[in-house]
């Protein structure tokens, strides 16, 4: 299990993370959603023991990512992967078996050649869905007991995608890996994800199960006489609401029964119960912070 506890971390006068606490289930995948600036690769970053916290612990089965013996089963695949100007696939898979010395050079090529990469050309000449896949196959070939992906779907294909999900589905149920993977497309995570972790504000804000999450809210649209207004919904525990003309579209936390009782005594013209996604479920908390609310 990966445990985080009070961790905080600031560059300079920048605080980017604070008393964050988290804990990651074996053999589960968790994706880490949030906007631009909230703190994913700098979480990423300091569970895989790039930087050092400033204060509070992770700890992989109550060890130190900063061990050696930890250090080897965490492998990190950042959002800008370094690579040189005269790096191939080739020297690229040589580099990392300094680190990895198991990495498995069987798969790395069977991946490679399923990406139809030529693994002789450097990757500057790539472009950034290729340089992904190159990196994508590493991840595979070390095979990690704990594996940290930011950004992970950026730049690749629909196919790509596809192919890589697969894969990272396999190694979780046959390897037992754990997986913590970032991504700013939540509906890549929806049907991919075994749990969540939502980071806002430099804290955890929310985590759990991603169909406990959808299940909690109700999706309603209402039309209206009248043009309503926002006030008119103010007794829910509203998460997103969009009103255009005489039509409301919301997504409230609560019973289902007794929201819908709620918006029947606005006595709309007609009402309609929708399902609701993921990506609504985490963009309803953010836009309630950003509108004056508090999420929860």
């Amino acid at each position: 299990m990966i445990t985080i506890s009070g961790l905080s971390h600031s560059f300079g006068d920048n605080k980017v993370l604070e008393d964050v606490q988290l804990e990651v289930s074996n053999s589960k995948v968790l994706g880490l959603v949030g906007i631009n600036g909230a703190g994913k690769s700098t979480l990423l970053r300091l569970m895989s023991g790039v930087y050092r916290p400033q204060s509070g612990k992770i700890e992989y089965d109550g060890k130190d990512p900063m061990d050696d013996n930890t250090r080897k089963d965490i492998f990190l695949l950042p959002d800008d992967p370094y690579y040189s100007g005269q790096t191939s696939c080739k020297t690229l898979f040589k580099m990392y078996k300094v680190f990895y010395p198991d990495i498995n050079e069987s798969v790395y090529r069977e991946i490679i050649n399923d990406f139809n990469l030529n693994d002789k050309k450097p990757l500057r000449t790539f472009s950034k869905g290729m340089r992904r896949q190159a990196f994508v196959a590493l991840a595979f070939a070390v095979a990690p007991k704990y594996l940290l992906l930011d950004e992970a779907f950026d730049g690749l294909d629909p196919l790509a995608r596809k192919k890589f999900k697969d894969r990272l589905s396999v190694m979780v149920k046959e390897k037992g890996t754990t997986v913590i993977i970032s991504s700013h497309s939540l509906k890549e995570l929806e049907d991919f994800c075994d749990e969540f972790a939502m980071i806002d504000e430099h804290r955890i804000i929310g985590s759990g199960k991603i169909l406990e999450r959808s299940m909690d809210l109700s999706k309603f649209q209402l039309a209206f006489k009248e043009v309503p207004e926002e006030s008119m919904f103010a007794q829910l525990n509203v998460k997103s609401l969009k009103i255009v003309g005489r039509v409301a579209t919301l997504v409230a936390e609560g019973s289902a029964d007794e929201i819908e009782e709620t918006l029947r005594a606005l006595d709309p013209v007609i009402i309609d119960k929708l399902d609701v996604n993921f990506e609504e479920a985490f963009i309803g908390d953010i836009d309630r912070r950003l509108r004056g609310g508090d999420a929860k």
